[in-house]
């Protein structure tokens, strides 16, 4: 897998974002509306919900706000249509850039993410251009402060909850898992009592390309734009810092 950069990269990004939580809640708001709108407002048979709600506790919105966004689509067949839409392209020393996006404009959103590209250092590329460079997976951190389990164990009860691999760092453990298998490992690992800091299907690469300072600053640069636009829900890319690897 690719390093402890997946949990590194949320801490950062988290931080980073933390002055624009209005705007988070809005896109995430967004996500729980759309799949609350496809496939029910009960996040017990609806699985696409009940990620978008456990995406939204890891960023602390308010119950109100998400039981909101659930009614809105369940009150009406009417109302916002959105698709979900992947945008592939280019940072500093050939990086892939992966944008998704819910809009109900493919027009708008294409055109403002190569803005996003192009004044900030990157070029937009072809659907399948980039995708082929990541791997769709599950994902799972558990936070190691206050928790008395060792790695053995750890990696045991991933095993047997049908995990696919488990990273370990001072601060945290790192669960990956096929996409397919990501919803019965989250259930399982919780039903054995663990408090999951992040759980979510994530796209993780393949293989880093290291950067320089410089380069990496331009790539943030570069992801902070498409991160500002609304219609972008995630981001995913494979560059890090050559001088942390």
């Amino acid at each position: 897998m690719a390093g402890h950069s997946k949990w590194n990269n949320i801490k950062q990004r988290k931080g980073a974002q933390d002055a624009k939580r209005g705007k988070i809640f809005q896109k995430l708001s967004r996500e729980i509306y759309v799949a609350a709108k496809q496939g029910g407002g009960d996040p017990d048979t609806n699985p696409a919900l009940r990620l978008a709600m456990d995406k939204a506790k890891g960023q602390n919105m308010p119950n109100d706000n998400v039981k909101r966004a659930i009614d809105k689509a369940t009150s009406s067949a009417d109302g916002d249509n959105f698709e979900e839409v992947m945008y592939e392209g280019y940072g500093p020393s050939g990086v892939g850039i992966l944008a998704q996006a819910l809009t109900d404009n493919r027009n708008r959103t294409q055109t403002n993410v190569r803005i996003c590209y192009n004044k900030n250092g990157g070029n937009i590329g072809e659907m399948g251009s980039v995708s082929f460079m990541f791997d769709r997976k599950g994902y799972i951190a558990i936070e190691r402060e206050g928790l008395d389990v060792d790695e053995d164990t750890m990696f045991m009860s991933v095993i047997e909850a049908g995990g696919e691999d488990l990273e370990t760092a001072d601060e945290v453990f790192e669960i990956y898992t096929e996409a397919g298998d990501f919803a019965a490992v989250r259930d399982a690992l919780e039903a054995e009592g663990y408090e999951l800091d992040n759980a979510e299907l994530t796209m993780v690469p393949q293989t880093e390309v290291p950067l320089s300072d410089e380069d990496y600053e331009t790539l943030m640069g570069i992801i902070d734009a498409l991160e500002d636009d609304d219609d972008v829900s995630e981001v995913y890319h494979n560059g890090v810092k050559a001088s942390e690897q």
